[in-house]
């Protein structure tokens, strides 16, 4: 599964729509958009994944406003080789993102990680799926979408969070150890969750009790497996590319083995995205070697903050609508207010029983509630599958549903670094 079906493209240089010259312009467009909107991001104290979501957003406003006077900037939201970058984004977003795990800390994470993590995702994700049920009208897409409201206020932004707490100086705190901890296993099991997403989307319908077993029993089969040959035979493999003294080997091998993985997943009903995870999780220094470990992090960072990663949230970006603020705006206030205090008290109450006080609970409770990268992802599935198309008759909430999803977690995701802020205290700052 993909973001869609990309058709062939023309390779005339004259005038044809989707001709190498304007997909040149539309690359220029965007990428020009994510740096300028990145770098003010960043200046005001966010990540730059926010800045360039909000491009594409701006981008896709501006294209409404100027209408056919600017053809290029119109045609940017359904241009079959943006798609495309934004499916190569998202694999080495989330490839990017195993690597930079290390899966000994999340085996070794003490309880008090692990109930953070659990009620950090359990509890947001009941509120959305029952805030779904509430809204949505009866439909034969209606349980699914509620499914994909609650998913989408379950996951963590990992890279957002470390970024926050670092700025902050709260990572090298109990309070940073925890939430960093809890994050990584809220990421692992929200591609365990987008497994059940993907099967859900597939049929229509939730799995009866004999197919979430299966289902079950099929990711349980495909993280062994991964495990297994991460464990084994990545050290077999690196050691063979020092041999060889091929050290540009790395990034293909690992690609490769991503590749592999994905088509592992597709065939036991799965997201290819659970794949590009797998190869990159068990890439990690203590197998592979620190040379080649350091290698393979800067190749991959450089790849997908400077490239391919703008590219896919701009892609994200361009395909809200900001008349759905208006259009539900009862809606998007509840999907905030729920997203947000969903994870604060889920993730905060478990914090409270790891022997925290109650300040450090509530800023474990707000550390946990940006949302980010791996949302967008599950969101992009749906996308996808035409789950978000939308029909003359339907309600405000059904026709806008994913802008209004895209809106809410980019909400909650910019009010976490202000609140950490005024909750913080001097003494929390790790020397």
């Amino acid at each position: 599964m993909g973001l869609g079906r990309i058709p062939a493209l023309s390779i005339s240089h004259h005038g044809c729509c989707g001709g190498p010259m304007e997909i040149l312009i539309q690359f220029l467009i965007v990428l020009l958009a994510a740096r300028f909107c990145g770098e003010i991001a960043v200046r005001l104290g966010q990540s730059p994944s926010v800045g360039e979501l909000l491009s594409g957003v701006a981008l896709a406003a501006l294209a409404g406003w100027l209408g056919t006077q600017t053809p290029v900037l119109g045609a940017l939201s359904a241009s079959p080789a943006l798609a495309a970058a934004a499916q190569a984004g998202v694999f080495f977003l989330v490839l990017h993102a195993a690597v930079e795990m290390k899966p000994a800390e999340i085996a070794q994470a003490g309880a008090g990680a692990a109930a953070i993590a659990l009620g950090g995702m359990l509890l947001p994700l009941a509120g959305g799926v029952g805030l779904g049920l509430l809204f949505l009208p009866e439909s034969p897409h209606s349980q699914t979408l509620a499914w994909v409201i609650g998913a989408s206020m379950a996951i963590t932004a990992l890279p957002i969070t470390v970024k926050v707490f670092s700025e902050l100086g709260l990572l090298h705190t109990k309070v940073g150890e925890l939430v960093v901890t809890a994050a990584v296993i809220d990421d692992v099991l929200g591609l365990v969750l987008l497994a059940v997403i993907v099967a859900v989307v597939q049929t229509g319908q939730l799995p009866d009790p004999g197919a979430l077993v299966w289902l079950l029993v099929k990711v349980v089969v495909f993280f062994a497996i991964t495990i297994l040959l991460g464990v084994h035979l990545y050290p077999k493999i690196s050691h063979g590319i020092k041999e060889m003294q091929a050290a540009t080997l790395e990034l293909s091998v690992m690609v490769l083995a991503a590749l592999t993985y994905g088509w592992m997943a597709e065939l036991l009903g799965m997201h290819w995205v659970l794949g590009a995870f797998m190869a990159g999780l068990y890439f990690e220094e203590t197998r592979v070697g620190a040379l080649a470990y350091e290698d393979l992090r800067l190749i991959l960072t450089a790849m997908t903050n400077a490239l391919l990663g703008p590219m896919f949230f701009v892609w994200i970006g361009l395909q809200v609508d900001l008349t759905a603020i208006g259009a539900a705006p009862a809606f998007l206030l509840v999907l905030i207010v729920v997203g947000f205090a969903g994870k604060a008290i889920g993730a905060g109450i478990p914090a409270l029983f790891a022997g925290l006080n109650y300040r450090e609970a509530a800023m474990v409770g707000v550390g946990m509630s940006a949302r980010g990268a791996m949302v967008m992802v599950v969101l992009s599935v749906v996308l996808e599958a035409g789950l978000f198309a939308s029909s003359p008759g339907d309600t405000p909430v059904i026709g806008q549903l994913f802008s209004l999803l895209v809106i809410g977690a980019m909400t909650n995701t910019l009010l976490m670094p202000m609140i950490l802020t005024w909750l913080k205290r001097p003494k929390d700052i790790a020397p």
